[in-house]
C-alpha cells in the first residue's frame, strides 16, 4: 500500500519576519515542520505513496499538522491521537550573516514524547516497501526509543528495507549518548546518512567525508552509508565501492528541511533500486528546498527533473 513509512514528531514551527528576532518581532508565522514528516512529504509530492506514523493531540495545533501533511497526499491514518497534553513548538530566527539562523525548541513533553511502542500501527509498517526514521525520535527519551527500535525490528521483520537520518541534535543530547543508543538500532540497517559532523562527533570518526561513509557503514553494518559535506556535496558507500555526487548550487531562502530533501531523494533513488541515482535525486531536491520558505519543498517530480538536466535558472517559458 505504501512506498514509505516513516516515524516521528512533528511541531509547530514559529518564525520571526526575516532579519527580526524573536524578541523584537511583533508577529510570528506558524508552519507545520518535523525531520520525518518533511520527508514523507517530499516523497509524496514526487508521486510516492508515503504514511506517517505519530502522536498528536486532538486539538487545533495537532489537527493543523495532520492537515498540512494530508495536503500534500500523506496518509496520516497511523497517527495516534490523544486527548490531552501539548503541541511541541519550535521559533525560528533567521537573518543575513553573521547572525545566520537560530532555533529554539519548546517540546518537553509534548504528545508524541509519550508515544508507547505498544501504540504504534504495525500494519502499515508491513504493507510498506521502506521505513524511515531519524536519530532526533530515540534522542526525546525512552518511550521515543523503544518506539523507534520497534519501528525498525518490526520492519526488517516484515522484510521492510529500513533508514536512518542521523540527524544529531546537540540540544537534545550528547554526542555520547547518541552513540549509545543509535548503535543498537543502526546495526544491519539498509541505510544510515549522517553529516560529516555527525560521522565525527557522534561515531568517532576521521578522515575525509568520503573516507567517512566507508567507515560509517562498516561501523554499522549498514548495506549503505552516505556522509553528507554541505557545498562539497555527498558520498555513498555500498557494497560496489563509493560514489559522489556534488551539491547543486543556488539562492538561499531558508535552510531549514534542505537535509530532509535530500534524504528523500535518496530514498527516492533507492525506491527505483539505484541508490547512486538517489544522490542525484537528493542533491537537486536540497537545491530547490531552500529556495522555498518553510521546512518542506514545494516542488514537483518534473522540476526535479528538469533541474537534473538543465541546471540553470534561466526562465522556463
Amino acid at each position: 500500500m505504501y512506498d514509505l513509512v516513516a516515524l516521528g514528531e512533528a511541531m509547530i514551527r514559529l518564525a520571526a519576519p526575516h532579519g527580526e528576532s524573536l524578541e523584537s518581532a511583533h508577529i510570528l508565522e506558524m508552519r507545520s515542520a518535523g525531520s520525518e514528516a518533511n520527508v514523507t512529504v517530499a516523497l509524496a509530492r514526487m508521486g510516492f505513496r508515503t504514511s506517517w506514523i505519530s502522536k498528536l493531540v486532538d486539538d487545533p495545533l495537532g489537527r493543523r499538522i495532520a492537515g498540512d501533511l494530508r495536503r500534500h497526499g500523506v496518509d496520516t491514518s497511523a497517527v495516534v491521537w490523544a486527548t490531552g497534553g501539548r503541541t511541541g513548538l519550535y521559533f525560528l530566527e533567521q537573518a543575513p550573516s553573521p547572525r545566520g539562523v537560530t532555533v529554539y525548541y519548546d517540546r518537553s513533553g509534548s504528545a508524541f514524547s509519550t508515544l508507547r511502542p505498544e501504540e504504534i500501527d504495525l500494519t502499515s509498517i508491513g504493507q510498506a516497501r521502506w521505513a524511515h526514521t531519524t536519530g532526533i525520535t530515540p534522542a526525546l527519551g525512552d518511550p521515543c526509543a523503544r518506539s523507534a527500535e520497534r519501528f525498525l525490528s518490526e520492519a526488517r521483520a516484515a522484510g521492510v528495507a529500513t533508514s536512518l537520518d542521523v540527524n544529531h541534535r546537540r540540544k537534545l543530547w550528547s554526542a555520547n549518548k547518541a552513540r549509545d543508543v543509535l548503535m543498537p538500532l543502526l546495526d544491519g540497517i539498509n541505510l544510515v546518512i549522517a553529516t560529516q559532523e555527525d560521522a565525527r562527533e557522534v561515531f568517532d570518526l576521521h578522515g575525509a567525508p568520503r573516507e567517512l561513509a566507508v567507515q560509517l557503514r562498516e561501523r554499522v553494518r549498514a548495506g549503505a552509508a552516505v556522509v553528507t559535506a554541505g557545498v562539497e556535496g555527498a558520498h555513498l558507500a555500498d557494497g560496489e565501492g563509493v560514489h559522489s555526487e556534488a551539491a547543486i548550487p543556488g539562492a538561499e531562502v531558508d535552510p531549514i528541511g534542505r537535509g530532509d530533501a535530500f534524504a528523500a531523494g535518496l530514498i527516492w533513488g533507492a525506491l527505483e533500486g539505484d541508490l547512486a541515482a538517489g544522490l542525484r535525486y537528493g542533491a537537486a531536491l536540497a537545491s530547490l528546498s531552500q529556495t522555498f520558505w518553510g521546512d518542506v519543498p514545494w516542488t514537483t517530480r518534473q522540476e526535479v527533473l528538469g533541474l537534473l538536466t538543465r541546471r540553470t535558472d534561466r526562465p522556463v517559458r
